[in-house]
């Protein structure tokens, strides 16, 4: 493939089978690996998320799960302010850190001062050597294999699995989760890897003509709710890194509370809207993202959804879409943010950006 950011896009599926293999056995997770941070989650009064860039977004969609799963009050900030905070300093409060690279430098002074505050650590990253991994109290390796490109792709997502299964853990031992509702939750996430494997090809299609149908874009809005608007903030910034067009990620109510006023042939919008027919919540969310694609349609909004693979509803509201296979609503991400890196890629094609090497940007962030 002419770019590592492909390459790596489409290595997404054995990364995560790498992962999961590491830290489940069978129906169970990994003791070995997970009993560290399941004492510490265990007694904690609420739970601390400290990143930057994709990883916070990673993060912001791991807040819900561990809420849903464990009831674990959850608080997501930036690494590059919580530096300049006092106010995160209970004791019982876990601190959870992420990095791709482990050295990130405001996450790293974030992670240092929350240990100086006497807050147990916990790092997250995908380079087992780093200083993350070595300072944190507990530290968990995403085991994506190196990454060369700059826009994380499968370092993203296999953080996004490794957070899911922190957040069983979490519920398990907070006695939240049976360990029948464990295994009900791996098994589906074990179908993820297999899933995006058969869609890649397709999804790489349909990205690209969508890239090319959008030509000439001037910025973009993405838009997705609950655990999708997290989603909608990294597909704008995978846009913006890679191709250098502005995008920004809104919840998707909020769009008609101004940024609506946008709305024209230069600035298309990109809707999340896939859901989980078997969750009460996810149809809802559905239900109402469908009819605010029928206001946007009506406004003359130029429309990109990704939504359930045959969907009637929302694609006769929208320009172009590209179909998702049904998974659990907190795994959905997994499978929306491949199609948001390929459209990223392919339209970075058309301005003719090296996707490898993004102006200004580095793969760690050396100074805080």
């Amino acid at each position: 493939m002419k770019h590592a950011m492909l390459r790596e896009i489409f290595e997404q599926p054995e990364a995560l089978r790498r992962l999961l293999a590491l830290a489940a056995d069978g129906e169970r997770l990994r003791e070995d690996v997970f009993a560290p941070a399941r004492r510490l989650l265990a007694g904690a009064s609420s739970l601390v998320i400290i990143a930057s860039g994709s990883s916070r977004h990673a993060g912001l969609i791991a807040e819900i799960s561990f809420e849903d799963f464990s009831g674990l009050p959850v608080d997501v900030e930036y690494a590059s302010e919580y530096f300049y905070r006092t106010s995160n300093t209970t004791p019982s409060a876990v601190v959870l850190v992420i990095s791709q690279s482990g050295e990130t430098a405001d996450t790293l002074a974030a992670m240092r001062a929350a240990k100086e505050h006497g807050q147990p650590t916990i790092a997250i990253t995908n380079v087992p050597d780093s200083t993350m991994m070595r300072e944190a109290d507990v530290a968990l390796c995403t085991e994506a294999g190196v990454e060369h490109a700059i826009p994380a792709t499968k370092s993203f997502t296999n953080q996004l699995a490794l957070l899911y299964l922190l957040a069983l853990a979490a519920g398990e031992a907070r006695n939240c989760l049976s360990p029948a509702a464990v295994s009900g939750h791996l098994g589906a996430l074990r179908a993820i890897p297999g899933v995006m494997a058969a869609a890649l090809p397709g999804w790489a299609e349909r990205a690209e003509a969508c890239a090319e149908a959008f030509r000439g874009a001037a910025s973009y809005l993405f838009l997705g709710r609950g655990i999708h608007y997290p989603l909608a903030r990294e597909g704008a910034l995978k846009l913006k890194e890679s191709s250098y067009v502005h995008a920004e990620g809104y919840p998707s109510g909020e769009v008609l509370h101004g940024p609506n006023a946008l709305v024209s042939d230069q600035v298309p919008l990109v809707v999340l809207a896939a859901y989980d027919p078997d969750d009460q919540d996810s149809r809802r969310r559905y239900a109402s993202t469908s009819k605010l694609l029928g206001i946007l349609e009506g406004q003359g909004a130029s429309l990109l959804a990704l939504n359930n693979r045959g969907d009637t509803t929302v694609r006769p509201l929208v320009r172009e879409s590209i179909e998702v296979a049904p998974a659990p609503e907190h795994l959905l991400p997994l499978l929306e943010v491949v199609p948001l890196q390929l459209f990223a890629y392919y339209v970075a094609l058309t301005h003719g950006i090296d996707v490898d090497r993004p102006r200004n940007l580095v793969k760690s962030v050396p100074v805080a």
